[in-house]
């Protein structure tokens, strides 16, 4: 996100800067994220012009591909027109072991060859797409063989890892230590796809480029915040994944801490990726620290049963493929934290998410407290709800003030509407897909919406002691049936404290 002095292009939409000649190296370039988002990512940013015209890629993976398979996968993965196919012819393929030697000197010779006929000038953006158990070898990997650093003539290497990042907060710190063995933090661009929507990113111009916010973000006027991220899909074809994760490591530890960190930081002294990323950490070091026996009054796990969605029977977690049938792997996490500092004092943060709920949503939702004294009692204001504000960052990207009115007619009756704000409906044209701004910004060396070392440790830290209170089984299992928004048992986390979830 290039948002102070971008180097434009010409023929370029006003800030979008060009990245320099380069070749985006893909380990896992056969493997199912390169296909569904990597791939579509690059044939977006060719269409849109926004790659150099040095670009070449080159996959790496064990798959026994040549060249040709190589092509003929990327071109089935995003069919675009355009200079695209002839852009594709370009791209190649390096099969082999990743502990092999032989394997990174062909990816050596293929570089060379790569900056020799396609002028990528030696850069390299190397991306991590492999299952995550490689990523430590893979890094070390590429330093042990020189590639950390820039070919001949080339400014920069960069390494792009995908989440999740570490398995707990120990296992984070080791991968941490590995990947600073083989590249300097610099280099490093830890990836979370949420930070690439424009939702998310529009938290900051929300807080900062309006001055009738800022003054009522804070205790003083906020009542409550939540943050949910609702699916209504099931684990699909990834139970096997989802058995050593699970919600809390999936979704708690880097989705939903980021954008609690950007809804509820403070303001930036500078707008750009140290500034902001300073902020953010200043904010999760803030989040109250619990321990285990802390954690299991404050949070609960759900795993969902069998039920219908959209009106089709569907299995229970226990019954998906890959999934062990007496399962306690949970697919829904609700948790209340609170964030010590002059700002957010005594406000309590509810973060939630699950899958096979009834909706698919991810919302802020920032409820502010009752008006101290309503003259308009009664039945006359039983329709009247707290202030409200919501940013939805999916699937309808947009803002929502919710504020009472007086309803038409004789009677002084009150009633809750809402004041919407639709991207779709404000903005022409389609917003870039997350993966498409991601790579970009790892292209031009942009490391704002990119996660940083000390912002990873730290939202471990908050997470571990609910991932220990579970592992001891101090917070029972609860079930919810497919469909519904979670536990009774979620609701009765608010329900003590005299609050209620918001259910879009």
């Amino acid at each position: 996100m290039s948002v102070q002095d971008p180097r434009e292009s010409p023929g370029q939409p006003d800030g979008v800067e060009v990245a320099p000649p380069l070749a985006l190296v893909v380990f896992g370039a056969s493997g199912d994220l390169t296909a569904r988002k990597l791939v579509p990512a690059i044939a977006a940013m060719c269409e849109h012009d926004t790659l150099p015209e040095g670009f070449a890629m080159i996959g790496v993976s064990r798959t026994a591909w040549n060249d040709e398979d190589f092509q003929k996968t990327v071109l089935d993965a995003a069919p675009a027109g355009g200079a695209w196919p002839e852009l594709v012819k370009r791209f190649r393929y390096v099969a082999g072991n990743y502990a092999d030697k032989d394997t990174f000197d062909r990816l050596k010779q293929a570089l060379a060859e790569t900056d020799r006929r396609f002028g990528t000038s030696g850069n390299r953006v190397y991306y991590l797409a492999t299952i995550p158990d490689l990523f430590g070898a893979v890094a070390s990997a590429l330093a042990q063989h020189g590639c950390n650093r820039p070919g001949e003539g080339g400014s920069f290497a960069r390494l792009v890892v995908e989440k999740p990042y570490g398995h707990d907060l120990a296992s984070a710190m080791a991968l941490d230590d590995t990947l600073h063995a083989a590249f300097e933090e610099k280099q490093i661009f830890r990836i979370d796809h949420y930070m690439g929507k424009e939702t998310v990113q529009n938290l900051l111009a929300l807080r900062f480029a309006n001055a009738i916010f800022e003054p009522i973000w804070n205790r003083r006027y906020v009542d409550n915040v939540q943050i949910t991220v609702a699916e209504q899909l099931g684990v699909e074809h990834r139970g096997g994944f989802y058995e050593h994760a699970g919600a809390l490591r999936d979704i708690v530890q880097n989705h939903l801490m980021q954008v609690l960190a950007l809804t509820m930081m403070e303001p930036p002294a500078t707008v750009d990726a140290q500034g902001i990323r300073d902020e953010k950490v200043k904010l999760l070091r803030a989040v109250v620290v619990t321990d285990a026996d802390e954690a299991v009054g404050t949070a609960v796990r759900g795993q969902y049963t069998a039920g219908r969605i959209g009106g089709q029977e569907v299995p229970g977690y226990r019954q998906e493929n890959g999934v062990d049938p007496n399962s306690v792997t949970e697919t829904y996490v609700a948790m209340q934290l609170a964030v010590d500092n002059w700002r957010w004092a005594g406000v309590p943060v509810y973060l939630r998410t699950g899958k096979r709920l009834n909706g698919r949503v991810t919302e802020v939702a920032m409820q502010f407290h009752r008006v101290p004294h309503l003259a308009f009692g009664g039945r006359l204001a039983r329709d009247l709800r707290p202030n409200e504000l919501v940013i939805r960052v999916q699937p309808d990207e947009g803002i929502c003030l919710l504020f009472g009115a007086k309803v038409p007619g004789e009677a002084f009756r009150l009633r809750s509407v809402n004041m919407d704000f639709s991207y779709a409906r404000v903005f022409e044209g389609t917003n870039a897909d997350a993966y498409e701004r991601l790579l970009h910004d790892a292209m031009t060396g942009d490391a704002t919406l990119f996660i940083r070392t000390d912002e990873v440790v730290q939202a471990w830290r908050i997470v571990d002691p609910f991932l220990q209170a579970w592992s001891e089984d101090g917070v029972p299992l609860a079930h919810y049936p497919a469909g519904s928004w979670g536990p009774h048992e979620a609701d009765l986390l608010l329900a003590r404290d005299q609050r209620q979830w918001r259910h879009p």
